[in-house]
């Protein structure tokens, strides 16, 4: 499991072989912002919604800080998965990448 900057994130993103993005956050943070093409999975569901993954591609996982998105890859990697976690979360994502995206 590796922490990808949100720099290195979004390279990977934009590439024909990009991961699954997966949000671990609860539904009301999803509501105030969201990473566009991301699938909400919050992390205390994750474990019983692994199912809802494509097994053959890499999943890259995010939060609002980057700490449950961690925990997320992690689980994720015990299941079999390939799974990294964006450092900083949608935070950072927010100041470095995309303003527009709601800071909160």
């Amino acid at each position: 499991m590796r922490q990808l900057s949100v720099e290195d994130s979004q390279q990977w993103l934009a590439q024909p072989d990009s991961p699954q993005l997966v949000d671990c956050r609860q539904p009301g943070e999803w509501a105030t912002c969201r990473l566009a093409g991301a699938v909400l999975i919050p992390l205390g569901e994750l474990a019983e919604r692994i199912s809802e993954l494509d097994p053959t591609r890499p999943v890259l996982v995010y939060c609002h800080h980057g700490v449950r998105s961690i925990n997320g890859a992690m689980l994720l990697e015990s299941a079999g998965l390939s799974a990294d976690s964006m450092r900083g979360g949608i935070d950072a994502w927010s100041l470095r990448i995309d303003p527009s995206v709601p800071r909160y």
